[in-house]
């Protein structure tokens, strides 16, 4: 019988993650290289940004992450960012969709992305959808002949508890509506993670969905006041709250797991 210690381990795991070096993508980095794995950040980041990234993650555990500058909504070149992963590290045993565009509501700050919903910029939908769910769709495109090769591998899509329920639009500050496309991009996650997890069962692949509660980051008082009065606990998500269901998802702590789908979102979904 596994220990815990062996059943939850991910070291020497090569795991790539998309969105790397944003707010939760560094979060997940930080936590994923304490706990031993090898972890690969993908991201569209200037070069010099994503070395400062890979510094700062060295500073705080003693490991560092490789870096590659690549935008997933481009074919050859997210072909190419993982070929460099396997030239250097001759595998890829799991992957994190964590890509996505979402802007936070910020005190006084307003984004088209919060438009109303007959106003909303087609370009920004089509944007939306080209990284939050198209850009996932060719990364793992990029993996599966790899995993498959390896007769194993697991992908963890990030999900969002907005395509679980819709968006409670009376949260956010007058005339600001949440994102519709961000909205259906993770409802679209779902059966894609589904999809995938019933195509790749017979090679050993696993593929499931965390589903993430909003995170507290600087948002004005008077939103993060309603969003927390709508949830269970009461508060937002800290931001290292997931790094436990994400560790869980990819290690063999979850082997019996495929097409399943992990919701942390402090109970919101769940009145």
């Amino acid at each position: 019988m596994d220990t815990p210690e062996k059943l939850f381990s991910v070291r020497n795991k090569v795991v790539i993650i998309t969105g790397g070096a944003g707010f939760l993508g560094m979060e997940y980095t930080t936590a994923l290289a304490r706990a031993g794995a090898r972890v690969v950040l993908f991201d569209i980041a200037d070069e010099s940004v994503l070395h400062a990234k890979a510094t700062e993650v060295q500073r705080k555990t003693g490991r560092r992450p490789s870096v590659f500058r690549a935008d997933i909504t481009d074919e050859r070149a997210a072909h190419d960012a993982v070929r460099r992963v396997i030239r250097r590290y001759g595998r890829v045993d799991a992957l994190v969709n964590n890509a996505a565009m979402n802007p936070k509501i910020e005190g006084g700050g307003w984004h088209a992305q919060f438009s109303p919903y007959e106003r909303y910029p087609i370009d920004l939908w089509r944007r939306e959808l080209d990284v939050g769910l198209t850009g996932a769709f060719i990364v793992t495109q990029a993996v599966i002949s790899i995993m498959k090769r390896q007769r194993g591998g697991v992908i963890v899509n990030i999900g969002s508890l907005y395509g679980e329920t819709a968006p409670d639009n009376r949260i956010y500050p007058r005339g600001q509506f949440k994102s519709i496309a961000y909205a259906t991009t993770k409802g679209a996650m779902r059966n894609f993670t589904r999809a995938l997890a019933s195509y790749l069962a017979p090679f050993q692949i696993r593929a499931n969905q965390l589903t993430l509660g909003g995170v507290r980051a600087g948002q004005p008082p008077a939103f993060v006041k309603k969003y927390a009065s709508r949830t269970m606990l009461g508060r937002m998500a800290r931001r290292d709250d997931f790094n436990g269901a994400l560790l869980f998802l990819l290690s063999d702590a979850s082997r019996y797991m495929t097409g399943a789908n992990l919701v942390v979102d402090g109970g919101w979904s769940a009145w």
